[in-house]
């Protein structure tokens, strides 16, 4: 398999904690190639992609795509298009992950628009699906169509699930509940072929078993998606502090943490790894800015499955057959 190509220079924590979580995978036997300065210290035996530019994570991102052509991102994104790598990683500014992938690795023919697929923990059971996460603040009713068909075979591929239950999210299980884009892609969603689509979902389904995948547009799915990090970051400190508030908790917390971390560990963002960009013409991951080693790991772990299973060749073949 062609090496995956790391932006090492994407993230928070860059170029410490993405070099050392390219170093794992290799590792691991996953093949890798960084993209990054040249010259950069820690690459060890990793190959290197040069490229003499970032894009800020508080860059705009089209115009870091357009100005900066020699940035880590562009240069990755270009090593897919080129044959040079089989899928890119990132943890940098998503904006500009998204963009480069698109204007580099190109759309998918019969996709409208891309959308980013991150799976949203269930606790003891496979995680849901949701999409669009960010990449389309406005959407189209038929746009969350594409978006359940992609997110279907997503399903498929990353976890096993052979006939995906697809949701939409709105305010309300009932079919006349949400505004006119929610109403219109209700009835487009019920009438397509090939979708188990089972109506709508709302905001506290996200972490039940109700759907194998949810789509919404980029704004809302962002919202909800940061909104649940957000929550189970606060609920995990709060149980920690509660633990260490008196002398006499210690013991308790020492008897009730061996069950707590697997339970943690399923709700970080690090054990998913990344979010998918479905659409595109390659495999792109887009990692969580905080990205730490393990992040990256599971990220580019990811990246190896979805190109060994051909996500991006069944979703071509799915959008090249007439519905």
């Amino acid at each position: 398999m062609l090496p995956i190509a790391v932006d090492a220079m994407g993230g928070d924590r860059a170029p410490g904690d993405i070099l050392a979580g390219a170093h794992a995978a290799a590792a691991l036997g996953v093949p890798v190639i960084l993209v990054g300065p040249d010259g950069l210290e820690g690459c060890g035996d990793l190959p290197l992609i040069p490229a003499s530019e970032v894009i800020a994570m508080d860059d705009d991102a089209a115009q870091g795509v357009r100005r900066k052509k020699d940035s880590t991102l562009v240069r990755a994104a270009e090593a897919v298009r080129d044959g040079k790598a089989s899928a890119m990683v990132s943890a940098g500014n998503t904006g500009a992950t998204m963009a480069s992938a698109l204007l580099r690795m190109g759309r998918v023919k019969g996709v409208n628009r891309p959308a980013i697929a991150t799976p949203i923990p269930v606790p003891g059971e496979r995680p849901t699906i949701l999409l669009d996460a960010g990449a389309n603040a406005e959407v189209q009713a038929e746009w969350l169509v594409q978006f359940a068909q992609m997110g279907s075979i997503y399903a498929r591929h990353r976890f096993g699930i052979e006939r995906p239950k697809v949701g939409l999210l709105s305010i309300g299980e009932e079919p006349g509940k949400g505004d006119t884009l929610r109403k219109e892609a209700f009835e487009l969603l019920a009438a397509a072929p090939g979708i188990d689509f089972i109506g709508n979902v709302e905001g506290r389904d996200l972490m039940k078993k109700t759907a194998d995948v949810i789509v919404t547009d980029g704004f809302t799915g962002n919202v909800a998606l940061k909104a649940l990090e957000g929550g189970m970051k606060t609920l995990f400190g709060a149980l920690l502090t509660a633990f260490a508030a008196k002398p006499e908790y210690k013991e308790h917390a020492d008897a009730l943490l061996p069950a707590l971390m697997p339970l943690y560990e399923q709700m970080s963002p690090d054990t998913q790894g990344g979010a998918v960009l479905l659409g595109v013409d390659g495999i792109c991951i887009i990692s969580h800015g905080s990205s730490g080693e393990t992040a990256m790991v599971n990220a580019i772990k990811l990246a190896e499955e979805m190109v060994q299973t051909g996500l991006v060749a069944e979703i071509t073949a799915a959008f090249a057959t007439p519905a």
